[in-house]
């Protein structure tokens, strides 16, 4: 008799051990399942484009690539078409492998996809997506990543080189006068996170320079762009123009190249690649958002059992999120002095011992006093 309590009390004992390492998932919730060891996850990734960009989608899929050659997932990229008339076939898609059941993660990217994405993800709350460079509807979907990236640390890099290049007169089309400028898209917080790196990173580097701001008030607007360049360039003698404004930036390219009298810096990604052989010939460097490296970042964690689901991640230099080109223009045109500078400045963010400001969620308007306080 003793026998058989002890073995129903051993019985009992194992079946409750049992129910509490089953964690349940929350209504609506997809539940966590922990990865077992040597998991290849099955990856689609949905490009609301085209390959080829030498862009956004182009980054994204060399992590998954180096993710695949890891042996780490398999994947399959859907190249979507990026016109209007491809637009209907966005939802679609989206709706079509969510329903397969058939990825363990559904990604995709850029300012066009979050309506699609948020409806997607509310009707098929067990699957699991990604969104780059969007935070559009962070915590509305517990089963969706938003990865941001932190232009504020980028920012931080292009203002300490083009503080330390605006005088190097040794460097053709440079004047002495210690004056750089920045076309943003619109006066927002985020393309001022950019500018807030920019500003206080050019300080850092030489206290007296100043930075003419002015925004173009569209990201399309080529011509404008190049009207503002062309007066920073001629009336205010700046002889860098860091322009971030989508395809209006590259009017300050335009400028840049017809005045030739200045140079120009991309951004987002290596516009050396993407410009007309012309205009990629007096881009200095570009600032870059590392698509590629910030989706290996979300495996990492993922594996590592640290997971952001319904929350939106912001990834900076420590995390490879964001950088700059160090190669081409960069290491042939400026100095080693200043490439040194630019490198330990990096160095410095990632050790913590400069930490970049924001003007994401800033109410003091910081950035605006340093802003007007820089102009020429």
């Amino acid at each position: 008799m003793k026998k058989v309590v002890l073995f129903l009390l051993v019985a009992i004992l194992a079946l409750s051990m049992v129910g509490c390492a089953q964690k349940a998932a929350e209504p609506g919730k997809p539940a966590e399942p922990e990865k077992p060891a040597g998991k290849v996850y099955k990856v689609v990734s949905l490009v609301n484009g085209n390959l080829g960009d030498k862009s956004f989608f182009d980054s994204a899929e060399s992590g998954l690539k180096e993710l695949a050659a890891a042996g780490r997932i398999e994947y399959k990229t859907i190249e979507m078409g990026g016109t209007d008339q491809d637009q209907p076939k966005w939802l679609e898609t989206l709706n079509e492998v969510a329903s397969s059941g058939e990825y363990d993660l559904v990604i995709c990217g850029t300012y066009q996809m979050p309506d699609y994405l948020k409806e997607a993800a509310t009707t098929y709350p067990n699957q699991k997506f990604l969104i780059y460079d969007d935070n559009t509807y962070v915590g509305v979907n517990q089963n969706v990543v938003n990865i941001t990236y932190k232009q504020n640390d980028m920012g931080y890099l292009i203002g300490t080189f083009a503080a330390k290049m605006t005088t190097e007169t040794s460097v053709d089309k440079i004047n002495p006068e210690a004056v750089v400028g920045f076309i943003g898209g619109i006066d927002s917080p985020v393309i001022n996170d950019f500018l807030y790196g920019f500003l206080e990173g050019a300080k850092a580097a030489n206290p007296d320079i100043k930075v003419d701001t002015r925004y173009v008030n569209s990201y399309v607007d080529t011509a404008t762009a190049k009207e503002i360049g062309l007066s920073m360039i001629n009336d205010k003698k700046a002889d860098i123009l860091w322009g971030v404004a989508g395809l209006s930036g590259n009017g300050g390219a335009e400028a840049a190249l017809e005045s030739g009298k200045a140079w120009f810096i991309g951004v987002d990604s290596d516009q050396e690649l993407t410009l007309p052989a012309a205009q990629a010939a007096i881009t200095l460097t570009s600032g870059l958002k590392n698509v590629g490296k910030s989706i290996i970042w979300l495996f990492d964690e993922w594996d590592a059992g640290r997971t952001y689901w319904g929350q939106e991640v912001r990834l900076g230099i420590p995390e490879g999120g964001v950088g700059v080109v160090t190669d081409k223009n960069f290491a042939k045109i400026a100095p080693k002095a200043i490439q040194d500078a630019v490198l330990a400045a990096q160095a410095d963010i990632v050790a913590g011992k400069i930490v970049v400001p924001t003007a994401i969620g800033d109410t003091t308007n910081a950035v605006v006093t340093l802003r007007d306080a820089m102009q020429p």
